[in-house]
């Protein structure tokens, strides 16, 4: 039997090392994308060649709509894990962001992954065991000043994960985030060389993370060797938040 996970954000810098990790351990994959189709096809059409016997499916929504959740499971059909590895960020004082910006966050992050769950959760209870990872954040724990709202929303995973959790334990349903601290992507790119290695010398490793250690732990977490784990919010942050 195929396994199915679905990749929210799959275009994205670390949905793609995501996916190329599950790919590699037999996982079919729902590539999810909204905007980068050619980095999707891409993937799709590289992944088909190298694992014949899985399935690579794009599928199409914007979270940042209202029914982008719902658009996204009308694409759905088996399924036994769900990463929400997609995202939107907004860097500003909480007096300069526009309302469209805080509505924005909120549904890319907590309406949408709420509204697809609530619509794909009879497909996840068809399996024995299932998953649901959120990529959160270092600030849904400890906050940022000039990512207010950013800072709200994934602090709303965080607990968002803690309640479903209990809710779907008996389904064998297992629901965790990976909270990643800083991570050497272009969506840090409004930080300068100089600004980047002073983050580094606070972070006890003395590195910023990479694509490939949120990867790595989304699979340990998809492979079956933490299945007595659930609701937790892992910290991948080189100690900078312990």
């Amino acid at each position: 039997m195929k396994r199915f996970a679905l990749v929210c954000g799959a275009s994205g810098e670390i949905g793609q090392n995501i996916c190329e990790k599950l790919a590699s351990e037999g996982w079919s994959l729902y590539l999810h994308y909204f905007r980068n189709s050619e980095a999707i096809n891409h993937l799709a059409e590289r992944f088909t060649k190298k694992y014949k016997e899985q399935e690579f499916i794009p599928v199409c929504a914007d979270f940042s709509a209202a029914d982008g959740g719902d658009l996204l499971a009308a694409q759905i059909f088996s399924l036994q894990a769900i990463v929400f590895a997609n995202g939107h960020g907004y860097y500003s004082l909480l007096e300069d962001t526009p309302i469209n910006e805080m509505e924005k966050l909120w549904r890319v992050h907590m309406q949408n992954p709420m509204s697809l769950l609530a619509a794909v959760s009879k497909k996840l209870r068809s399996n024995n065991k299932s998953y649901v990872l959120f990529i959160g954040s270092i600030w849904g724990a400890v906050g940022a000043a000039g990512e207010t709202v950013y800072s709200a929303v994934k602090g709303a995973q965080h607990s968002f994960v803690k309640a479903y959790a209990q809710e779907v334990a008996y389904n064998g349903i297992r629901v965790n985030a990976i909270a990643p601290g800083i991570i050497d992507t272009t969506m840090n790119h409004h930080l300068t060389l100089q600004e980047k290695n002073s983050i580094a010398e606070e972070i006890p490793l003395q590195a910023l993370g990479q694509t490939e250690d949120i990867a790595n732990m989304i699979a340990f977490y998809l492979s079956g060797q933490a299945d007595y784990v659930t609701g937790q919010i892992i910290h991948v942050n080189g100690g900078w938040y312990i």
